[in-house]
């Protein structure tokens, strides 16, 4: 198996969805979607970059829990010390998973490809955000032997783990289209890296201006809607608001919207 043959493979669904349907009907809508992100899945997994990435945020949670925060010092039942680690992995995580989505595409030409075949942008972006956000939901899974480990050594409260995972889940797709976005912007893989990392750090960091300069209530208050951090942290608490539920959903469906205006943008310029 090898990406050539993958494309080869989303020709050919294309090919037959093309002979064998009306146009504007699909047979399989996710048919394109799981080729493009089954593309992805294989290219990440084969890349060294992709384990030592997801090396880094095992090992930098698990200190900043362990020796940071010195949790066995703390002596109290909470994993919400672990959990706030993940959106400063994330600054450098997410880039790392996005960055070639769709700069190293145009890097080598096969973009113009992706981009002539019959499928509309939104099945090329959310064949590459589905396949990013999967490779997310895998580094989460791989750090569930910490919580596991110390649930033993105290009365810890199962709904705000889960609630807690679900937070950084949906921080993680926001971040992920944000940062497929910027990666469609890109020439390469080191300015869609270096331009995803200092967004992310600019989105989530943007509340300390509101807590540390004296600005208008409803500057402030903007400044604190749009930060991803502000929004994480009531799940970092166990708290699941519907208001943040809602803001990482709608942010991700208006990134990965603004990256098909991209795709339309080179597929016509």
């Amino acid at each position: 198996m090898s990406e050539t043959t993958d494309i080869q493979n989303i020709q050919a669904i294309g090919g037959a969805r093309n002979r064998d349907e009306p146009q504007g009907v699909s047979r399989n809508i996710l048919e394109p979607l799981l080729a493009l992100a089954r593309k992805e899945i294989y290219t990440a997994l084969i890349a060294p970059a992709t384990y030592f990435i997801g090396l880094f945020f095992l090992l930098f949670t698990a200190v900043w829990l362990y020796y940071l925060q010195t949790f066995f010092i703390r002596d109290q039942a909470t994993l919400r010390p672990y959990f706030i680690a993940f959106p400063l992995a994330f600054i450098l995580v997410i880039p790392g998973f996005t960055m070639k989505s769709w700069a190293e595409e145009r890097k080598t030409g096969s973009i113009e490809l992706l981009l002539t075949m019959p499928f509309s942008e939104w099945d090329l972006v959310l064949g590459k955000f589905f396949a990013s956000l999967g490779l997310l939901a895998a580094l989460l899974a791989l750090s569930l032997p910490v919580p596991l480990s110390i649930l033993p050594l105290g009365h810890f409260d199962g709904g705000v783990i889960v609630c807690e995972y679900l937070g950084a889940l949906l921080f993680g797709a926001s971040a992920t289209a944000l940062g497929l976005l910027l990666s469609a912007l890109s020439k390469n893989q080191a300015a869609a890296f270096l331009g995803s990392a200092s967004a992310l750090l600019a989105v989530m960091l943007i509340n300390q201006i509101s807590m540390t300069q004296a600005l208008p209530a409803w500057l402030s208050a903007f400044f604190l809607y749009i930060s991803l951090n502000y929004h994480f942290e009531s799940f970092a608490k166990g708290l699941l608001d519907s208001r943040d539920l809602l803001f990482f959903i709608v942010s991700a469906a208006l990134f990965l919207y603004v990256t098909t205006r991209v795709l339309v943008f080179r597929k016509w310029r």
